[in-house]
């Protein structure tokens, strides 16, 4: 099992140590120009987590799985500590201390939540105790639903009013997402005797379909965003990343249909 465990943790920490540093990055350009000590922190986070990317391309699969866990301590611990920059800025919006910025309070509690999964995702590694498949079918869903819900609420405030279809449209995912995470917060408090095949096999249905059509709408938002064909205030690098979580979502929910379907998952691909 060594071999997994390498595998999912340099995964794990390659997609999200550049989420990370795009979050450092986002964070910065909603501060203000006077929030010298908030610019100066997140452009530290940045060069951390960059590095942490760098690294983690420079083991292989091969890689002594020790060397493996002293690197997801180091990760975490970096994890740990933008997790707890991002509950500070929270605060200080929370509290009006940042007037004039322009990071949504949902955002920093929304990058937080994704450092805080990043987090927990490596200490469960290397204690060896990933969750039950039924478990983490469950709660996977409830946190990167309610990420897809977030990103289609962010998306709606940043196009241009003027864009009336495209913000409806986003309005339209955002209503729709909030559904599906109550639907997963019922499913999730009918544990144990939710947790048959056929009850999780169309839950992971139902959410595939909503998911793929989110990303499909992400993907042409980001090609038209990268066009200058449309009116907003979206990062074309912010586009890409909600896009590219979308996707990685797919990715996990296709791996516990398969799963579910009695078919052999790829351990080399297994995220979960």
């Amino acid at each position: 099992m060594s071999d997994v465990f390498v595998t999912r943790s340099l995964e794990e920490i390659r997609f999200w140590s550049r989420i990370m540093k795009e979050h450092a990055f986002f964070l910065r350009l909603g501060f203000r120009a006077e929030d010298t000590q908030l610019i100066a922190e997140a452009n530290q986070f940045q060069a951390i987590f960059e590095d942490i990317e760098r690294r983690s391309h420079a083991f292989s699969m091969d890689t002594d799985p020790q060397t493996i866990r002293e690197f997801n301590t180091e990760v975490q611990n970096a994890a740990t500590h933008i997790w707890a920059f991002k509950r500070r800025i929270l605060g200080l919006i929370l509290q009006c201390k940042l007037p004039g910025g322009n990071n949504f309070p949902l955002l920093v509690d929304h990058v937080s939540r994704e450092a805080n999964y990043f987090r927990n995702r490596l200490d469960e590694l290397n204690r060896g105790k990933l969750e039950p498949l039924q478990d983490a079918i469950i709660d996977e869903n409830l946190f990167f639903l309610k990420i897809m819900a977030d990103h289609a609420k962010f998306i709606g405030h940043l196009l241009d009013p003027s864009e009336r279809k495209l913000v409806d449209q986003a309005r339209e995912f955002s209503l729709e997402f909030d559904q599906l995470v109550f639907q997963a917060i019922d499913l999730s408090s009918m544990r144990p005797q939710s947790q048959t095949v056929p009850l999780l096999s169309q839950f992971v249905d139902e959410n595939k379909v909503s998911v793929k059509s989110l990303r499909d709408f992400k993907k042409t938002a980001s090609d038209l965003i990268d066009q200058c064909r449309i009116k907003s205030i979206i990062h074309p690098l912010l586009a890409d990343h909600v896009f590219r979580e979308a996707e990685r979502f797919l990715i996990i929910l296709d791996m516990f249909d398969q799963s579910l379907s009695g078919h052999k998952v790829n351990k080399r691909e297994i995220l979960i």
